[in-house]
């Protein structure tokens, strides 16, 4: 898809669809043009209440006058007081969504001009998600990329960072989206280095065998059930000054999650393609960071395993020894996430990492907590956590910080080893998960992200379909950009 700016007027430009903007109580230069042109219905229509411009919300106006496209989409923008980056994503999204449920060569979308560089980025961003649905293997498709996507109003050089952006949400998207047939630890990690050779970012593979060399126990133990050997990727990328320490972005790669001996159910495994999306995530910011060519350092590193029942998998009782020399008592082979990331950890700190996220889709009681469309955030360093947080909010990907105080990490004491994989029963089980996971940082700044319930949408959005929604992908770009 061709993305790229256009100095022609919503009257002059040929396109299959004009999108134009309405805030709630004002509209854009270009949608009061047609405004004006059609005799003032869309000013009749916000009179009479018969369409509200919030964000998500969309009006088709067919042959309007004035316009040489057959559709003029009136988006809606919200209050002119939020717009920001986020509603800009998600309402040009919708409207590219909107219109993409069909053939059409292209869309122009009319930008306000008092919008921010990082509100056009967003609404760039937004505009080229939208275009992409989940149906990867459909014979029919329901979602038609258009050939083009004209920008009036703007400069090829604003549009270039919303589109890398935007690759690098879709590049998430689609490897969630993508069947675990296809995306096990072998194939993710020649993903993952396809997208270093292509943005120059170095790149190493760890195999079973030196994963084992390596000590990482507790991650080869997850390993052990599946026919699918492990992988441990790391992406280096160094657009800094050499002796600054990098950020580190850890993700959990879990490829597919049967819940191993502590089987899942049927219903509560359908979804479980999804458990790598704290991977893909990382996969997806650390190429837009390479490509964006940010001033600097930080590693990605993706932590790939299949959690499956066989006779070989690990046991309820075992004993697990991570790469750091702490030991961990297994009491549910379905906490699998967590002794993944551990051993991921720890090579992040070995590697001198000065500041740490993980993302990982880990708990459902995070989702009990937060409900589907938040992400629980935990941490050992408040202001750390404050930066990972503010960045969140610009990039309207909301985060909510839950305590982590320290009778949690009582619930995790085993009397066998170092620590047990969960805490005491069912209760705060988000906390007790990031409590282990704090074990494995070595006091380092570090912020652990709980996706489970945002990164895969059971339901669709106005501006995003079922499947992978590739949040806080622009969040971790946000972040290394406030370094």
């Amino acid at each position: 898809m061709e993305i790229k700016s256009s100095n022609e007027s919503i009257a002059t430009v040929e396109a299959d669809a004009v999108v134009v903007g309405v805030y709630r109580g004002q509209l854009t230069a270009a949608a009061d043009e047609i405004d004006r042109e059609n005799g003032g219905v869309i000013s009749r229509l916000l009179e009479l209440e018969e369409f509200k411009p919030d964000v998500g919300k969309v009006l088709p106006l067919y042959f309007p006058t004035g316009c040489k496209s057959p559709i003029a989409l009136v988006a809606g923008l919200g209050e002119r007081d939020q717009w920001n980056r986020g509603t800009a994503y998600r309402a040009l999204g919708t409207a590219t969504r909107w219109l993409t449920d069909r053939k059409r060569r292209s869309l122009a979308i009319a930008a306000d001009p008092a919008w921010t560089v990082a509100q056009l980025e967003g609404g760039v961003a937004g505009a080229v998600a939208g275009c992409h649905g989940p149906g990867l293997y459909q014979a029919e498709a329901k979602r038609f990329q258009p050939e083009q996507l004209l920008w009036l109003g703007t400069s090829d050089d604003s549009l270039s960072s919303g589109r890398i952006i935007a690759d690098g949400v879709v590049l998430t998207r689609r490897l969630v989206n993508e069947p675990p047939s296809t995306i096990y630890p072998e194939t993710f990690a020649e993903q993952a280095t396809a997208v270093a050779n292509a943005t120059g970012m170095g790149c190493e593979v760890w195999d079973e065998q030196q994963l084992a060399n390596e000590r990482c126990g507790s991650l080869l133990a997850v390993a052990r059930g599946s026919s699918r050997p492990p992988r441990l990727v790391i992406l280096n990328y160094q657009g800094g000054d050499k002796n600054v320490a990098p950020l580190a972005l850890v993700g959990k790669g879990v490829t597919f999650d049967s819940g191993g001996l502590s089987l899942k159910p049927s219903d509560g495994m359908l979804a479980m393609k999804c458990d790598m999306a704290g991977a893909a995530t990382v996969l997806g910011a650390m190429q837009a960071i390479a490509q964006l060519k940010l001033p600097v350092n930080v590693i990605g590193l993706m932590g790939l395993v299949e959690n499956m029942p066989s006779a070989s998998a690990y046991k309820l009782g075992d004993v697990l020894t991570a790469r750091n020399g702490k030991t961990i008592e297994v009491h549910n082979t379905d906490a699998e996430g967590r002794l993944v990331l551990a051993d991921v950890l720890c090579v992040a700190v070995d590697r001198g990492a000065e500041r740490i996220i993980d993302l990982a889709t880990l708990t459902g009681a995070c989702m009990v907590a937060l409900g589907n469309d938040v992400a629980g955030v935990m941490t050992n360093d408040q202001a750390w956590c404050d930066t990972v947080m503010s960045s969140s909010q610009s990039c309207g990907e909301p985060l909510w910080q839950l305590p982590m105080f320290a009778e949690y990490g009582e619930q995790i004491r085993s009397s066998v080893a170092d620590i047990k994989n969960v805490g005491e029963g069912r209760w705060g089980g988000a906390i007790t998960a990031a409590k282990l996971l704090e074990e494995f940082v070595d006091k380092k700044p570090w912020a652990h992200l709980d996706i489970a319930g945002p990164a895969f949408l059971e339901k669709p959005k106005p501006w995003s379909d079922v499947g992978g929604s590739g949040i806080y992908v622009q969040t971790l770009v946000e972040v290394a950009r406030s370094l």
